[in-house]
């Protein structure tokens, strides 16, 4: 009974300023999905894009990667990753946590890099624009793992 009450659905957000990734999980079965890019414009998403993945999932807590340099220091990115999170809590009415996003790009480059060997793909964009979806399952993951990552934006 206690874990119906703590189980919860998570959007995360790779923040870009292109686009956002997005991927979805939740606490019951702790696996992350890359699901959709929100297109972006110098940072500004698409709301009516974000809007639709939002009432299609309908999660109770919304993670938002955390782009720091590789010291920990933050970074302007860092500044407008956070200012993102805090336009989804005030427009949505969500929880928002900012995730440390270090190398989550990284591995899911190298990890489309490995399965285009695997499986010999001929479409090289396609996959990059899977990059960032995928960042963001790999944000979500790590979360699960480890929920104390969180902070508030």
């Amino acid at each position: 009974m206690l874990e119906s009450t703590n189980h919860r659905a998570l959007l995360c957000f790779d923040f870009g300023l292109k686009q956002i990734g997005v991927a979805y999980g939740q606490t019951l079965t702790a696996a992350a999905k890359g699901l959709a890019i929100v297109k972006a414009s110098d940072g500004a998403p698409d709301w009516s894009q974000v809007t639709a993945v939002i009432d299609e999932w309908k999660p109770n807590l919304l993670l938002v990667g955390l782009p720091l340099n590789m010291d920990g220091t933050e970074s302007e990115l860092s500044e407008r990753a956070r200012r993102f999170a805090r336009r989804l809590q005030g427009r949505y009415s969500i929880d928002v946590q900012m995730v440390d996003e270090r190398l989550t790009s990284r591995e899911a480059k190298s990890m489309l890099h490995e399965e285009q060997r695997s499986h010999e793909r001929k479409s090289k964009m396609s996959d990059l624009t899977r990059i960032d979806h995928l960042a963001a399952a790999l944000i979500l993951q790590s979360w699960f793992e480890n929920p104390e990552l969180g902070q508030l934006p």
